[in-house]
């Protein structure tokens, strides 16, 4: 973390402000005496122009702001085969996804374009606002606090914000110059630190395909790298050493997937659950009951993990827990070793047996069919303590990362909400 420290004390922008007030609004606390405090409704008009059906369609997403919905994939926001309702998006409108606002999908578009019904789109009247300094203040977890607060409804993750409560929110306005600065100033600031982030991110994935590569080598080849090879006939496999064989997972292994059972959302509702929810993905939920009560390997069934390869796609379970009908459970069998096995199934590529474009599909006739290089008992428990040693110090660095990333979010959070609400001056 040292790299955030040394972030801290260079950054600029630490001044404070001679004189605060009381915002009078418990969330936003003090803010410099000289700002003003108007409803949004006094900077912001909701227009609903439609009839564009062949402009652009834009999507609203809360990493990466609204963007053309074509420069993403995207999966998940289907466009309508008629789009002559969808509403009509100039550069500089503010637009809102009215179920999601409170997680922060919300935007100010640089693009001309077409948005979903569904949404709002804002225009701003008020010549003495800058528009970047609104959408930095709107996006602060603070204000997001206060959206889910006014937002109704019974859907789960997806409450309504009604355009009333949205223009009646509070909005801070100093003068437009310091707007101005504070909006270069962040835009410069949190260019920095995305980019720091990035380059994080980029050697968490260098990390996670030197940890697939590390384990493929050592279930294929081995540990001796004088051993000699032979071709196992197997293109995921390549050569192996000659005193191994070529097996399938049907052989190693038994397939206990009459066991799992699938529970909805709605009945898994209990906070004081005792045992592991398993899905394609692992652990997703807490229950008060079990159907499982063994040492096995769960392996994803379905969903697009098995493509793209995120997640890990084979968990070890041992205990009492439930599995869904998303992931096939094994059980290893007693000559093989548990570890090399859970190594080995990871390493797999089963490009060939999964079925499904929409939503790709392992059955468990491809997966007990899946060939499998076998090493004699005494290499998989030497294999199974070199991968345990290799990986956990990948695992180690990985961590470390992931919270050095954890604490530049978080920082940029306080940054941008300490900015726009005048905690810290910039200009």
């Amino acid at each position: 973390m040292s790299y955030l420290k040394g972030m801290v004390t260079k950054m600029p922008g630490s001044a404070k402000y001679p004189e605060m007030k009381d915002s009078r609004i418990p969330w936003i606390g003090s803010v410099p005496f000289s700002w003003s405090i108007v409803r949004a409704k006094s900077i912001l008009k909701n227009v609903t122009e439609k009839g564009h059906p062949d402009a652009e369609v834009l999507s609203l997403y809360r990493d990466y702001g609204i963007v053309p919905k074509q420069s993403r994939d995207d999966n998940h926001n289907v466009t309508s085969l008629d789009t002559s309702t969808y509403k009509y998006v100039e550069p500089g409108n503010l637009v809102l996804n009215k179920m999601k606002t409170w997680q922060g999908s919300l935007a100010v578009s640089e693009y001309a374009g077409i948005v979903s019904p569904a949404y709002y789109v804002c225009k701003f009247v008020n010549d003495s606002v800058n528009k970047r300094y609104i959408h930095y203040l709107l996006r602060t977890r603070q204000y997001a606090q206060e959206f889910e607060r006014l937002s109704t409804g019974m859907r789960i993750g997806q409450w309504d914000l009604g355009i009333d409560d949205f223009l009646s929110i509070p909005i801070l306005l100093p003068s437009l110059s310091e707007q101005q600065a504070i909006a270069e100033y962040l835009d410069t600031e949190c260019h920095s630190i995305d980019m720091v982030i990035e380059e994080v991110k980029a050697s968490i994935e260098e990390y996670k395909a030197w940890k697939a590569s590390i384990i493929y080598e050592a279930v294929t080849k081995g540990l001796n790298p004088n051993v000699e090879m032979k071709d196992s006939g197997v293109p995921w496999i390549g050569k192996i050493p000659t005193h191994w064989r070529i097996s399938r997972i049907k052989n190693e292994t038994a397939n206990l997937d009459y066991m799992r059972e699938p529970i909805s959302a709605e009945n898994r509702e209990n906070k004081f659950g005792l045992f592991d929810y398993y899905g394609a993905s692992g652990v997703i939920d807490k229950i008060d009951d079990y159907n499982v009560d063994d040492t096995v390997l769960l392996i994803g069934e379905d969903g697009a993990n098995l493509r793209m390869r995120n997640l890990p796609l084979v968990y070890r379970a041992t205990g009492k827990f439930w599995v869904n009908n998303h992931a096939h459970i094994l059980k290893v069998n007693e000559e093989n070793n548990y570890g090399y096995i859970a190594y080995l199934l990871e390493a797999g590529d089963y490009t060939v047996y999964i079925t499904g474009a929409a939503q790709p599909k392992l059955s468990q006739f491809n997966l007990m069919r899946f060939p499998i290089p076998m090493a004699p008992r005494n290499e998989q428990d030497k294999i199974e303590a070199y991968l345990d040693a290799q990986i956990t110090k990948i695992d180690s660095a990985i961590a470390e990362k992931e919270a050095l990333i954890a604490d530049l979010e978080s920082y940029n959070r306080s940054l941008i909400f300490e900015v726009v609400t005048g905690k810290r001056r910039v200009c």
